[in-house]
């Protein structure tokens, strides 16, 4: 595996990390792997936020690689709803620093949150995260930005509802789960999905590969969460891509230069990069 991995890495189809959650590594950790992005053949990242404390730190890494860091800028739903103040002082903040955002996100609603509340007897009121999400969609709209997107299982189609009702036809949906009814909805839309490395070691997700078209995919880490299976003991890198982009070469009959040279084209034009 690793003489495989070697092989791969030395190919150098520069390729970008669709989704990294980069503030959340260390200082040190994040400065070695944009150092090192050259030589991991690492184009770029879309550096997602989940507030706004973590919209600066994001920012700060985008100002400091410019090149490497293309910042999005949102709140995490799987987390508790802001005060009406602090969503107001996020999306003015949003709106000054409209320029050098790439992208709105990671924006969507709390399937986790809401499924461990619920296996509790806890009530939850989803109602304020729509209304949050809401506020989000309207200002990608007028901002005409990108969407990056949490929302899985059942919660999609929702989404996909409001998509539809505030005109935004850039979203990424992240490593994405969900029926096939709704996968099909989505690639109708023209709507974008990225892949994790579980695509490895996950079924499910690869039987997602096989539905999804291959214009519209992309390749995620979602780091630092950390994978399973090869990876198993890892930090997540975004380095990680490259396996992402192996296996779908596999999934699909390709080689893996034409999967990194895909994903790369997707991503740039999705992002506008």
């Amino acid at each position: 595996m690793k003489a495989e991995k070697a092989e791969v890495y030395n190919r150098r189809i520069p390729m970008f990390d669709a989704h990294i959650h980069l503030e959340q590594y260390s200082g040190e950790d994040a400065a070695s792997m944009l150092a090192g992005a050259e030589g991991d053949a690492i184009k770029g990242l879309v550096a997602v936020s989940m507030n706004l404390e973590s919209c600066l730190r994001t920012k700060e890494l985008a100002a400091k690689y410019p090149a490497l860091v293309k910042p999005a800028y949102g709140f995490h739903p799987e987390q508790p709803v802001p005060s009406e103040e602090e969503l107001d002082r996020l999306l003015a903040w949003i709106r000054l620093h409209a320029d050098e955002m790439t992208a709105v996100g990671e924006i969507g609603l709390p399937y986790y949150l809401r499924s461990e509340k619920e296996q509790t007897g806890d009530a939850f009121d989803l109602q304020p995260y729509i209304e949050v999400l809401e506020r989000f969609l309207a200002l990608a709209a007028e901002l005409d930005k990108p969407v990056v997107l949490h929302a899985v299982y059942e919660d999609a189609d929702l989404v996909c509802d409001l998509l539809e009702k505030y005109g935004i036809k850039q979203a990424h949906f992240h490593w994405f789960k969900g029926a096939e009814k709704t996968v099909r909805r989505m690639a109708d839309s023209g709507y974008f999905i990225s892949f994790t490395p579980d695509i490895l070691y996950e079924q499910e997700i690869r039987q997602l590969a096989l539905l999804y078209p291959p214009d519209q995919i992309m390749a995620e880490t979602d780091g630092p969460w950390p994978f399973e299976g090869p990876f198993e003991g890892q930090q997540t890198h975004p380095r990680m891509i490259h396996d992402v982009a192996s296996a779908l070469a596999e999934l699909y009959g390709w080689t893996y230069e034409a999967a990194g040279l895909k994903l790369l084209e997707n991503t740039r034009c999705f992002y506008r990069i």
